[in-house]
């Protein structure tokens, strides 16, 4: 296991302080505020700490509230909605500074026998053939105004091996518009053993990583860099996964992701998680705040 991804592993460690509250830290962001994805995967962390392990969670329903204070703990309480025969539903509200910042509602099922189909898995390269960020982002850095975003970008996606199978947004400021569509392949960078090796963390792994590319494709379709090449500001508004089959998130995930549409200051993304050999394990929906800063014309 690497260094990075032994830290990401402690900080989805939450301290219990009483029976149903939990409190979370945070690590240096992207942007100046909490990873949406850390708070989502915290909450869902804190619900599952409150269930039985033989009922993983099947679908959450998340909203960002207010931006996270990287500098302060989080607090998680939650709600022990529903126990029922077969489902399980908890609410989770994230606070800081006296005031809620996230809310998550989170259902878990004990596992059964049902009808069984799924689309097919769109094609897709080989991840081994595709580079990793330390081969990728060199070939990029002339496109960053501040030389400090790509030891930024490489450092916050250290546990997380993420491979794009096209260009990645930020070339979209000088390749152009095109559809609205993006790949990526991605698994932690190292293997889960132990006590660590458990169903629900290899959930609440993908749910981290959920929130990192989902709205690239809204970039795509403008020509759009992104926070990285300063042409858009934007931010996670809500997020909803149903997991659908068993997966490891160690283990290589293609990461299908699309826009619909985009209108009113806000971009709306949806994303399918693939299993290497073809299982449609995860369908994700997200709608973000996408602005163009003053003076920048809305293409």
């Amino acid at each position: 296991m690497t260094q990075a991804l032994d830290s990401l592993l402690d900080l989805l460690d939450l301290e219990r302080i009483e029976q149903d509250i939990f409190r979370g830290v945070s690590r240096p962001s992207l942007v100046p505020r909490v990873f949406g994805g850390q708070v989502a995967a915290q909450a869902l962390v804190a619900a599952g700490r409150t269930v039985p392990d033989d009922r993983p969670a099947h679908s959450l329903h998340a909203y960002f509230l207010r931006p996270g204070d990287a500098g302060a703990p989080i607090v998680y309480t939650v709600d022990r909605i529903r126990d029922g025969r077969s489902f399980t539903t908890r609410r989770v509200v994230a606070v800081q500074h006296g005031q809620p910042i996230f809310h998550l509602s989170a259902s878990f099922q004990t596992y059964e026998e049902g009808l069984e189909h799924q689309e097919p898995m769109p094609p897709a390269p080989d991840p081994r053939t595709l580079p990793d960020a330390e081969e990728m982002l060199p070939k990029y850095a002339h496109l960053f105004g501040d030389p400090e975003v790509p030891r930024r970008l490489s450092e916050a996606r250290a546990a997380v091996d993420l491979r794009y199978v096209n260009e990645p947004p930020y070339a979209a400021a000088v390749s152009g518009p095109s559809e609205p569509r993006s790949q990526v392949w991605f698994r932690t960078n190292g293997r889960l053993d132990g006590e660590r090796d458990q169903p629900m963390l290899h959930i609440c792994l993908a749910t981290y990583v959920s929130d990192m590319t989902l709205l690239d494709s809204v970039l795509l379709a403008h020509g759009r860099g992104g926070w990285a090449v300063g042409d858009v500001v934007g931010a996670s508004l809500d997020h909803a996964m149903w997991f659908h089959r068993p997966f490891r998130a160690d283990e290589w995930l293609l990461y299908d992701q699309e826009s619909p549409t985009a209108q009113g200051g806000r971009g709306l993304g949806k994303g399918r998680i693939f299993t290497e050999d073809g299982r449609l394990a995860v369908s994700v929906i997200q709608e973000g705040v996408v602005r163009v800063p003053h003076g920048r014309t809305a293409g």
